[in-house]
Protein backbone atom coordinates (compact mmCIF):
# COMPACT_ATOMS: atom_id res chain seq x y z
CA UNK A 1 0.00 0.00 0.00
CA UNK A 2 1.26 3.87 -0.84
CA UNK A 3 2.26 6.08 1.97
CA UNK A 4 2.11 9.11 -0.03
CA UNK A 5 -0.88 11.13 -0.38
CA UNK A 6 -3.34 11.77 -3.44
CA UNK A 7 -1.29 13.62 -6.10
CA UNK A 8 -2.79 16.92 -5.44
CA UNK A 9 -3.43 16.64 -1.68
CA UNK A 10 -1.02 17.13 1.00
CA UNK A 11 -0.64 15.76 4.62
CA UNK A 12 -0.01 18.28 7.38
CA UNK A 13 2.60 17.56 9.95
CA UNK A 14 2.02 18.77 13.50
CA UNK A 15 4.15 21.87 13.11
CA UNK A 16 2.66 23.40 10.35
CA UNK A 17 -0.65 22.07 11.49
CA UNK A 18 -0.04 25.02 14.70
CA UNK A 19 0.55 27.68 12.31
CA UNK A 20 -2.46 26.95 10.19
CA UNK A 21 -4.69 26.84 13.15
CA UNK A 22 -3.36 30.21 13.73
CA UNK A 23 -3.37 31.44 10.41
CA UNK A 24 -7.30 30.68 10.47
CA UNK A 25 -8.09 31.58 13.64
CA UNK A 26 -6.63 35.25 13.33
CA UNK A 27 -8.74 35.49 9.86
CA UNK A 28 -11.96 34.63 11.72
CA UNK A 29 -11.09 36.77 14.47
CA UNK A 30 -10.78 39.96 11.87
CA UNK A 31 -13.89 38.70 10.23
CA UNK A 32 -15.87 38.03 13.15
CA UNK A 33 -14.99 41.78 14.71
CA UNK A 34 -16.27 42.67 11.34
CA UNK A 35 -19.75 41.17 12.28
CA UNK A 36 -19.79 38.53 9.90
CA UNK A 37 -21.02 35.54 11.29
CA UNK A 38 -19.65 31.78 10.61
CA UNK A 39 -21.83 29.10 9.05
CA UNK A 40 -21.10 25.91 7.08
CA UNK A 41 -21.78 23.78 4.62
CA UNK A 42 -21.89 20.19 3.15
CA UNK A 43 -19.17 18.97 0.76
CA UNK A 44 -21.32 16.75 -1.04
CA UNK A 45 -23.87 19.27 -3.24
CA UNK A 46 -26.55 17.83 -5.72
CA UNK A 47 -24.88 17.62 -9.05
CA UNK A 48 -27.65 19.40 -11.02
CA UNK A 49 -27.05 22.09 -8.67
CA UNK A 50 -22.87 22.38 -9.74
CA UNK A 51 -23.50 22.06 -12.96
CA UNK A 52 -26.16 24.39 -12.96
CA UNK A 53 -24.02 27.07 -11.45
CA UNK A 54 -21.93 29.26 -14.17
CA UNK A 55 -19.00 27.92 -12.72
CA UNK A 56 -16.82 28.42 -16.05
CA UNK A 57 -13.93 25.84 -16.65
CA UNK A 58 -14.37 24.80 -13.09
CA UNK A 59 -17.49 22.65 -14.27
CA UNK A 60 -15.00 20.52 -15.80
CA UNK A 61 -13.21 19.64 -12.84
CA UNK A 62 -16.12 18.53 -10.75
CA UNK A 63 -15.68 15.44 -8.46
CA UNK A 64 -18.65 13.17 -9.22
CA UNK A 65 -20.06 11.07 -6.70
CA UNK A 66 -21.82 7.93 -7.89
CA UNK A 67 -25.60 6.97 -7.15
CA UNK A 68 -25.51 4.30 -5.04
CA UNK A 69 -27.48 0.31 -4.86
CA UNK A 70 -30.21 0.22 -6.85
CA UNK A 71 -30.47 3.92 -8.36
CA UNK A 72 -26.67 2.68 -9.80
CA UNK A 73 -27.83 -0.60 -11.42
CA UNK A 74 -30.63 1.23 -13.61
CA UNK A 75 -28.14 4.16 -14.72
CA UNK A 76 -26.04 1.71 -15.90
CA UNK A 77 -28.53 -0.91 -16.88
CA UNK A 78 -30.28 2.07 -18.92
CA UNK A 79 -27.64 4.21 -19.83
CA UNK A 80 -28.55 7.06 -17.78
CA UNK A 81 -25.81 9.57 -15.86
CA UNK A 82 -24.53 7.40 -12.98
CA UNK A 83 -23.51 10.05 -10.63
CA UNK A 84 -25.87 12.19 -8.97
CA UNK A 85 -23.52 13.87 -6.15
CA UNK A 86 -20.63 15.97 -6.38
CA UNK A 87 -18.07 17.15 -4.64
CA UNK A 88 -18.33 21.43 -4.15
CA UNK A 89 -15.21 23.08 -6.03
CA UNK A 90 -15.83 26.12 -4.46
CA UNK A 91 -18.39 27.86 -1.17
CA UNK A 92 -20.05 30.13 -3.32
CA UNK A 93 -22.94 27.49 -4.69
CA UNK A 94 -23.57 26.10 -1.62
CA UNK A 95 -24.08 29.21 0.31
CA UNK A 96 -26.20 30.17 -2.49
CA UNK A 97 -28.57 27.06 -1.73
CA UNK A 98 -27.89 27.76 2.10
CA UNK A 99 -29.19 31.28 2.18
CA UNK A 100 -32.39 30.42 -0.50
CA UNK A 101 -33.19 27.55 2.06
CA UNK A 102 -32.87 29.94 5.04
CA UNK A 103 -33.31 33.40 3.76
CA UNK A 104 -36.25 33.94 6.64
CA UNK A 105 -34.25 33.32 9.22
CA UNK A 106 -31.24 35.73 8.74
CA UNK A 107 -30.40 39.50 8.50
CA UNK A 108 -30.40 41.33 5.68
CA UNK A 109 -27.79 42.36 4.63
CA UNK A 110 -26.33 39.10 5.52
CA UNK A 111 -22.62 39.12 6.00
CA UNK A 112 -21.44 35.55 6.48
CA UNK A 113 -18.27 33.73 6.84
CA UNK A 114 -17.18 30.11 5.65
CA UNK A 115 -14.38 28.41 6.15
CA UNK A 116 -13.85 25.15 4.40
CA UNK A 117 -12.37 22.59 1.74
CA UNK A 118 -13.12 21.97 -1.75
CA UNK A 119 -12.49 19.80 -4.11
CA UNK A 120 -11.38 20.41 -8.29
CA UNK A 121 -9.71 17.55 -10.07
CA UNK A 122 -7.27 19.68 -11.04
CA UNK A 123 -3.63 18.91 -12.82
CA UNK A 124 -1.68 19.35 -9.89
CA UNK A 125 1.24 21.83 -9.63
CA UNK A 126 3.16 25.04 -6.96
CA UNK A 127 0.37 26.47 -5.80
CA UNK A 128 -2.85 24.74 -7.54
CA UNK A 129 -4.19 21.21 -5.14
CA UNK A 130 -6.88 18.76 -6.10
CA UNK A 131 -8.03 19.13 -2.05
CA UNK A 132 -7.79 23.23 -0.74
CA UNK A 133 -9.18 25.56 1.98
CA UNK A 134 -11.05 28.70 1.25
CA UNK A 135 -11.56 31.33 3.46
CA UNK A 136 -14.78 33.45 2.31
CA UNK A 137 -16.63 36.06 3.51
CA UNK A 138 -19.88 37.24 1.33
CA UNK A 139 -22.45 39.95 1.53
CA UNK A 140 -25.82 38.84 0.31
CA UNK A 141 -28.81 41.16 -0.03
CA UNK A 142 -26.42 44.65 -0.81
CA UNK A 143 -26.95 46.00 -4.29
CA UNK A 144 -24.92 48.59 -3.80
CA UNK A 145 -21.21 49.60 -3.99
CA UNK A 146 -20.85 49.43 -0.11
CA UNK A 147 -20.49 45.72 -0.14
CA UNK A 148 -17.46 45.64 -1.96
CA UNK A 149 -15.63 47.88 0.00
CA UNK A 150 -16.36 47.02 2.89
CA UNK A 151 -15.63 43.22 2.00
CA UNK A 152 -12.35 44.28 0.50
CA UNK A 153 -11.45 46.32 3.27
CA UNK A 154 -12.32 43.20 5.60
CA UNK A 155 -10.07 41.10 3.87
CA UNK A 156 -6.77 43.13 3.42
CA UNK A 157 -7.21 43.61 7.40
CA UNK A 158 -6.76 40.08 7.80
CA UNK A 159 -3.62 39.92 5.66
CA UNK A 160 -2.29 42.85 7.34
CA UNK A 161 -2.80 41.00 10.97
CA UNK A 162 -1.02 38.05 9.51
CA UNK A 163 1.91 39.94 8.86
CA UNK A 164 1.44 39.99 4.83
CA UNK A 165 2.78 43.12 3.63
CA UNK A 166 2.96 44.60 -0.25
CA UNK A 167 0.27 43.13 -1.50
CA UNK A 168 -1.81 44.96 -4.77
CA UNK A 169 -5.81 44.54 -4.69
CA UNK A 170 -6.91 44.44 -8.08
CA UNK A 171 -10.41 46.01 -8.88
CA UNK A 172 -12.16 45.75 -12.62
CA UNK A 173 -16.04 44.81 -13.43
CA UNK A 174 -17.31 42.70 -15.60
CA UNK A 175 -19.67 44.34 -17.49
CA UNK A 176 -16.62 47.08 -18.26
CA UNK A 177 -14.66 43.82 -20.20
CA UNK A 178 -18.49 42.76 -21.87
CA UNK A 179 -18.73 46.20 -23.37
CA UNK A 180 -14.95 46.35 -24.72
CA UNK A 181 -15.85 42.82 -26.32
CA UNK A 182 -19.00 44.27 -27.92
CA UNK A 183 -17.11 47.04 -29.22
CA UNK A 184 -14.14 45.20 -30.75
CA UNK A 185 -17.02 42.95 -32.20
CA UNK A 186 -17.69 39.75 -30.13
CA UNK A 187 -20.97 38.54 -30.47
CA UNK A 188 -22.88 37.91 -26.79
CA UNK A 189 -22.07 33.97 -28.06
CA UNK A 190 -18.65 34.38 -28.19
CA UNK A 191 -17.52 36.29 -25.27
CA UNK A 192 -17.51 33.84 -22.48
CA UNK A 193 -14.36 32.15 -25.05
CA UNK A 194 -12.78 35.33 -25.25
CA UNK A 195 -12.75 35.09 -21.42
CA UNK A 196 -11.91 32.29 -21.03
CA UNK A 197 -8.46 33.23 -22.76
CA UNK A 198 -7.66 36.54 -21.79
CA UNK A 199 -7.80 35.12 -18.14
CA UNK A 200 -4.71 33.66 -18.82
CA UNK A 201 -3.38 36.81 -19.84
CA UNK A 202 -0.84 37.36 -16.93
CA UNK A 203 0.57 33.12 -17.74
CA UNK A 204 0.69 33.06 -21.26
CA UNK A 205 0.96 36.40 -22.33
CA UNK A 206 -1.02 38.61 -25.75
CA UNK A 207 0.99 35.98 -28.11
CA UNK A 208 -0.54 33.34 -26.16
CA UNK A 209 -4.04 34.88 -25.73
CA UNK A 210 -3.84 35.46 -29.46
CA UNK A 211 -2.84 32.37 -30.24
CA UNK A 212 -5.84 30.76 -27.91
CA UNK A 213 -8.20 33.18 -29.42
CA UNK A 214 -7.33 31.95 -33.13
CA UNK A 215 -7.41 28.44 -32.27
CA UNK A 216 -11.09 28.98 -30.98
CA UNK A 217 -11.77 31.48 -34.37
CA UNK A 218 -11.85 34.45 -32.63
CA UNK A 219 -8.77 35.78 -33.85
CA UNK A 220 -8.13 38.10 -36.23
CA UNK A 221 -9.04 42.08 -36.65
CA UNK A 222 -11.65 41.44 -33.38
CA UNK A 223 -8.85 40.09 -31.38
CA UNK A 224 -5.50 42.60 -32.58
CA UNK A 225 -8.71 45.37 -31.73
CA UNK A 226 -9.11 44.00 -28.28
CA UNK A 227 -5.71 43.28 -27.06
CA UNK A 228 -4.86 47.30 -28.29
CA UNK A 229 -7.57 48.37 -26.94
CA UNK A 230 -6.31 46.70 -23.17
CA UNK A 231 -2.95 47.77 -23.65
CA UNK A 232 -4.05 51.59 -24.01
CA UNK A 233 -6.74 51.62 -21.39
CA UNK A 234 -6.26 48.18 -18.82
CA UNK A 235 -4.59 50.15 -16.24
CA UNK A 236 -6.88 53.58 -16.51
CA UNK A 237 -10.52 53.64 -15.71
CA UNK A 238 -10.76 57.14 -17.64
CA UNK A 239 -9.05 55.78 -20.63
CA UNK A 240 -11.46 52.48 -20.48
CA UNK A 241 -14.42 54.29 -19.53
CA UNK A 242 -15.45 55.44 -23.36
CA UNK A 243 -14.44 52.77 -24.71
CA UNK A 244 -16.57 50.11 -22.72
CA UNK A 245 -19.50 51.78 -23.05
CA UNK A 246 -21.05 51.09 -19.65
CA UNK A 247 -20.69 54.25 -17.64
CA UNK A 248 -22.94 53.35 -14.55
CA UNK A 249 -20.67 50.08 -13.99
CA UNK A 250 -17.73 52.60 -14.56
CA UNK A 251 -19.02 54.90 -12.56
CA UNK A 252 -19.66 52.17 -9.64
CA UNK A 253 -15.93 51.18 -9.58
CA UNK A 254 -14.90 54.64 -9.06
CA UNK A 255 -16.26 54.67 -6.40
CA UNK A 256 -15.22 51.14 -5.29
CA UNK A 257 -11.92 52.39 -5.96
CA UNK A 258 -12.06 55.60 -4.21
CA UNK A 259 -13.27 54.45 -1.10
CA UNK A 260 -10.94 51.39 -0.78
CA UNK A 261 -7.96 53.56 -1.29
CA UNK A 262 -8.93 55.85 1.27
CA UNK A 263 -9.51 52.63 3.52
CA UNK A 264 -5.93 51.18 2.52
CA UNK A 265 -3.97 54.38 4.20
CA UNK A 266 -0.90 53.34 2.04
CA UNK A 267 -0.76 49.80 3.46
CA UNK A 268 -1.21 48.38 0.08
CA UNK A 269 -2.53 48.83 -3.05
CA UNK A 270 -5.76 49.40 -4.97
CA UNK A 271 -5.64 49.61 -8.54
CA UNK A 272 -8.01 48.97 -11.78
CA UNK A 273 -7.37 46.44 -13.84
CA UNK A 274 -9.73 45.23 -16.94
CA UNK A 275 -7.74 42.40 -17.93
CA UNK A 276 -8.66 40.77 -14.56
CA UNK A 277 -11.52 38.21 -15.34
CA UNK A 278 -11.61 35.51 -13.26
CA UNK A 279 -12.90 32.06 -14.65
CA UNK A 280 -16.39 31.84 -12.88
CA UNK A 281 -19.01 32.26 -15.94
CA UNK A 282 -21.13 33.23 -12.32
CA UNK A 283 -19.86 36.90 -12.08
CA UNK A 284 -21.97 39.86 -12.56
CA UNK A 285 -20.58 42.82 -11.88
CA UNK A 286 -17.20 43.71 -9.99
CA UNK A 287 -14.48 41.36 -9.60
CA UNK A 288 -11.70 41.88 -7.72
CA UNK A 289 -7.98 39.91 -6.52
CA UNK A 290 -5.37 39.84 -4.14
CA UNK A 291 -1.73 39.75 -5.37
CA UNK A 292 1.06 39.07 -2.73
CA UNK A 293 4.83 40.83 -4.06
CA UNK A 294 7.12 37.86 -5.13
CA UNK A 295 4.00 35.17 -5.88
CA UNK A 296 3.09 34.21 -9.11
CA UNK A 297 -0.37 33.45 -7.95
CA UNK A 298 -3.20 35.51 -6.39
CA UNK A 299 -3.92 35.00 -2.51
CA UNK A 300 -7.23 36.10 -2.96
CA UNK A 301 -10.10 36.79 -5.30
CA UNK A 302 -13.74 37.60 -5.68
CA UNK A 303 -16.59 39.45 -6.94
CA UNK A 304 -20.51 40.23 -7.28
CA UNK A 305 -22.77 37.00 -8.54
CA UNK A 306 -26.20 38.95 -8.85
CA UNK A 307 -28.05 35.76 -9.90
CA UNK A 308 -26.73 32.58 -8.61
CA UNK A 309 -29.60 32.27 -5.58
CA UNK A 310 -32.14 32.90 -8.07
CA UNK A 311 -31.23 29.74 -9.63
CA UNK A 312 -32.29 28.20 -6.39
CA UNK A 313 -35.42 30.53 -5.26
CA UNK A 314 -36.52 32.24 -8.12
CA UNK A 315 -35.72 35.36 -7.34
CA UNK A 316 -32.68 37.17 -7.92
CA UNK A 317 -30.78 38.28 -4.52
CA UNK A 318 -27.67 40.38 -4.81
CA UNK A 319 -24.63 38.85 -3.34
CA UNK A 320 -20.86 39.15 -3.52
CA UNK A 321 -18.06 37.64 -2.51
CA UNK A 322 -14.18 37.42 -1.88
CA UNK A 323 -12.19 34.18 -0.85
CA UNK A 324 -8.99 33.98 0.69
CA UNK A 325 -7.19 30.98 -1.18
CA UNK A 326 -5.49 29.58 2.35
CA UNK A 327 -2.82 27.18 1.44
CA UNK A 328 -1.42 30.34 -0.65
CA UNK A 329 -1.57 32.64 2.33
CA UNK A 330 0.26 29.65 4.06
CA UNK A 331 2.93 29.08 2.04
CA UNK A 332 3.93 32.69 1.74
CA UNK A 333 4.14 33.24 5.60
CA UNK A 334 6.82 31.83 6.58
CA UNK A 335 8.63 33.10 3.58
CA UNK A 336 8.13 36.49 5.54
CA UNK A 337 8.91 34.84 8.91
CA UNK A 338 5.75 34.86 10.61
CA UNK A 339 6.03 32.90 13.62
CA UNK A 340 2.89 31.90 16.17
CA UNK A 341 2.68 35.39 18.31
CA UNK A 342 2.06 34.86 21.46
CA UNK A 343 2.28 31.28 21.46
CA UNK A 344 3.02 29.14 24.95
CA UNK A 345 6.42 27.40 25.22
CA UNK A 346 6.16 23.65 25.13
CA UNK A 347 7.20 21.06 27.56
CA UNK A 348 7.75 17.34 27.34
CA UNK A 349 7.10 15.65 30.74
CA UNK A 350 9.52 12.05 30.76
CA UNK A 351 8.39 9.34 32.91
CA UNK A 352 9.81 5.85 33.41
CA UNK A 353 7.82 2.59 34.36
CA UNK A 354 8.57 3.23 38.02
CA UNK A 355 6.26 6.15 38.10
CA UNK A 356 2.65 6.03 39.16
CA UNK A 357 1.05 7.27 36.05
CA UNK A 358 -1.62 8.68 37.31
CA UNK A 359 0.57 11.20 39.38
CA UNK A 360 2.88 12.11 36.45
CA UNK A 361 -0.65 13.00 34.75
CA UNK A 362 -1.54 15.26 37.82
CA UNK A 363 2.19 16.64 37.54
CA UNK A 364 1.99 17.50 34.06
CA UNK A 365 -1.67 18.97 34.91
CA UNK A 366 0.28 21.57 37.16
CA UNK A 367 2.99 22.27 34.46
CA UNK A 368 0.36 23.14 31.93
CA UNK A 369 -0.16 26.67 34.45
CA UNK A 370 3.28 27.83 32.23
CA UNK A 371 3.96 24.98 29.73
CA UNK A 372 1.92 23.65 26.75
CA UNK A 373 2.84 20.15 25.93
CA UNK A 374 2.84 16.36 26.36
CA UNK A 375 3.45 13.72 28.76
CA UNK A 376 5.20 10.61 27.25
CA UNK A 377 7.49 7.56 28.38
CA UNK A 378 10.80 7.94 28.69
CA UNK A 379 12.71 6.45 25.23
CA UNK A 380 15.77 4.42 25.60
CA UNK A 381 17.69 6.89 23.86
CA UNK A 382 16.87 10.20 25.17
CA UNK A 383 19.04 12.18 22.76
CA UNK A 384 17.51 11.56 19.61
CA UNK A 385 14.07 11.68 21.20
CA UNK A 386 15.13 15.34 22.30
CA UNK A 387 16.11 16.39 18.70
CA UNK A 388 12.58 15.18 17.46
CA UNK A 389 11.08 17.23 20.31
CA UNK A 390 12.94 20.57 18.97
CA UNK A 391 11.95 19.87 15.32
CA UNK A 392 8.74 19.44 16.49
CA UNK A 393 8.89 23.58 18.15
CA UNK A 394 9.31 22.05 21.65
CA UNK A 395 10.88 24.25 24.21
CA UNK A 396 11.71 22.06 27.45
CA UNK A 397 11.85 19.12 28.61
CA UNK A 398 10.98 17.32 32.39
CA UNK A 399 12.04 14.19 33.35
CA UNK A 400 11.04 12.55 36.26
CA UNK A 401 13.47 11.69 39.17
CA UNK A 402 15.49 13.76 37.47
CA UNK A 403 14.37 17.31 37.42
CA UNK A 404 12.54 19.01 39.87
CA UNK A 405 11.51 21.84 36.67
CA UNK A 406 11.69 22.37 33.17
CA UNK A 407 15.20 22.66 31.60
CA UNK A 408 14.91 24.88 28.88
CA UNK A 409 16.12 22.56 25.72
CA UNK A 410 18.16 25.50 24.20
CA UNK A 411 20.42 24.98 27.35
Amino acid sequence: MKTTPVKGTRDTLPQEARRLDYVRSEILRVYRDAGFERVDTPILEDLNNLRGSEGGENLGLIYKVLKRGAKLDKALREGGDPADLGLRYDLTVPLARFYAQNRARLLSPFKVIQIGRAFRAEQPQQGRLREFNQCDIDILGDPGPNAETELIAVTAAALLALGLKNFTVRVSDRKLLDGLLESCGFEAGERPAVCVALDKLDKIGPGGVRAELAERGLGGARAEALLDALDASARDIGAADPRCGRPEAAGRLREILQASRTLAEGRYSVEFDLTLVRGQGYYTGPVFEIEAEGYAASVAGGGRYDRMIGKFCGEDIPAVGLSIGFERICAILPEAGLSVPGARPRAALLYGPEDDFAAVLARGRALRAQWGGAVYARPKKLGPFIDRLKEQGYDGICVTGRDEDVRRLAE
